[in-house]
């Protein structure tokens, strides 16, 4: 029989013990903080291993603040996609508008990275210190009074304290425990990435190219000797995200030919790849981000989409709030509201997009690709740029967007 200490003992363990479901940014950051304050870490991803594909991101403002708390701000630098900047060229390959890194309007930051390397990174800081379950996924969370019931496609079952839900857009574990009352803010755009071998044309500046048919063609180097591209097109929602990887290529293969520029390139990497992300471009809008001893962070919670180009940030910053709101309160429900009520006025800021956005950028007919056309070109005029200059000495130093807490260990 075990004494009242051991059960107290027993009772402290479990009480510590979290899973973490989905291993991507915002699951291995959360990770990270939680082994930093003390909990027993299981990171549970429905991949057979670390999914390491995917396109750029930046990490800025306070995702970079938290970096450097985790002490990885030299790693991730290092891993930097070399691109220098971003150039708006039209379907015959003419540069329209050239920004440089440094220019106050340029869509490439101080700090690019690949996903996957950023992954990367997280994953060996934690791989030694957290338990990792691959190629799993949760079958049913079933609430006791003191855990989570959890139990596995496998046939596994397991108890915790906690359940921290961390996946992706189309999360099926958020289904399980919030059913309908997420829902999705479609912004009327579809977009594929996939990698493609390096070619002649390509340098160290990302190229923008809009296309008939309100397409967007967006190449990016990497600092693996490839080529990141993006697919943005208009389109009512179809369900494209749910078709088969066949049915997915032949559908862009129909979208893009016939438009110019490298499309027939693109075309040939679409038909040899099999790591062809596909999906509508949505917000996630969810009326709570917990329930019960579930919560939610990152794209499964609020989902900003990559137009905002606030992904990264909102994934780092909502795992460390949560994770250092669970360490200073000693009632889980008081740590999920504190994290709440701190990342939700954040989150909502970045899903206000401005008016006409996406459309503005997408148009479907030849006017209006000459009138964006010619707007670039302004844009990036010597006259426009001097103005710039005038009024902007490189890019600023943002705002504080969120005030973070400073947790004690």
């Amino acid at each position: 029989m075990l004494s009242v200490n051991h059960l107290n003992e027993l009772q402290l363990m479990n009480a510590k013990k979290i899973l973490v479901s989905g291993g991507s940014i915002a699951g291995l950051t959360l990770a990270y903080w939680l082994i930093r304050h003390g909990f027993e870490v299981t990171v549970m991803e429905r991949s057979p291993e670390l999914r390491l594909g995917g396109q750029n991101i930046d990490v800025k403002g306070p995702a970079w603040e938290i970096i450097k708390k985790m002490g990885l701000a030299e790693k991730i630098r290092a891993a930097n996609t070399t691109e220098v900047g971003i150039r708006f060229v039209d379907t015959k390959d003419n540069i329209l508008a050239a920004f440089p890194k440094d220019n106050a309007i340029s869509m490439t930051q101080e700090i690019e990275i690949l996903r996957g390397d950023m992954v990367n990174i997280l994953y060996e800081e934690v791989k030694d210190r957290a338990t990792f379950i691959f190629g799993e996924q949760i079958k049913s969370i079933v609430e006791q009074k003191d855990g989570v019931e959890v139990k596995f496609n496998s046939g596994a079952d397991e108890k915790y304290a906690l359940v921290i839900i961390a996946e992706g857009i189309g999360s099926g574990t958020r289904h399980l425990v919030f059913g309908n009352e997420i829902k999705y803010h479609y912004l009327g755009l579809y977009s594929a990435y996939l990698t493609m071998e390096k070619s002649h044309t390509d340098s160290r500046w990302a190229r923008w190219c809009n296309a008939p048919g309100a397409i967007v063609f967006l190449l990016r180097p990497d600092n693996h000797g490839t080529t990141r591209t993006c697919i943005f097109f208009r389109s009512p929602e179809r369900g494209y995200e749910k078709l088969p990887l066949a049915e997915q290529k032949a559908l862009l293969l129909e979208k893009i030919k016939h438009v110019g520029w490298e499309a027939p390139r693109i075309a040939a990497a679409i038909q040899q790849t099999d790591d062809l992300y596909f999906e509508r471009v949505s917000q996630i809008k969810a009326p709570h981000w917990h329930k019960g001893r579930v919560a939610m962070i990152g794209d499964a919670a609020y989902c900003a989409t990559p137009i905002a180009g606030k992904g990264t940030d909102l994934a780092v910053t909502g795992a460390y709030i949560l994770a250092g709101e669970l360490a200073r309160n000693k009632a889980y429900k008081d740590a999920f509201n504190a994290y709440e009520r701190l990342m939700r006025p954040y989150a909502t800021r970045v899903q206000k997009l401005p008016p006409g956005v996406p459309r503005l950028a997408y148009p479907d007919s030849k006017l209006g690709l000459n009138i964006l056309n010619l707007f670039f070109s302004l844009a990036g005029s010597k006259f426009a740029r001097s103005v710039v200059k005038l009024f902007s000495s490189g890019k600023k130093q943002p705002k504080e967007e969120i005030q973070l807490p400073d947790y004690k260990f």
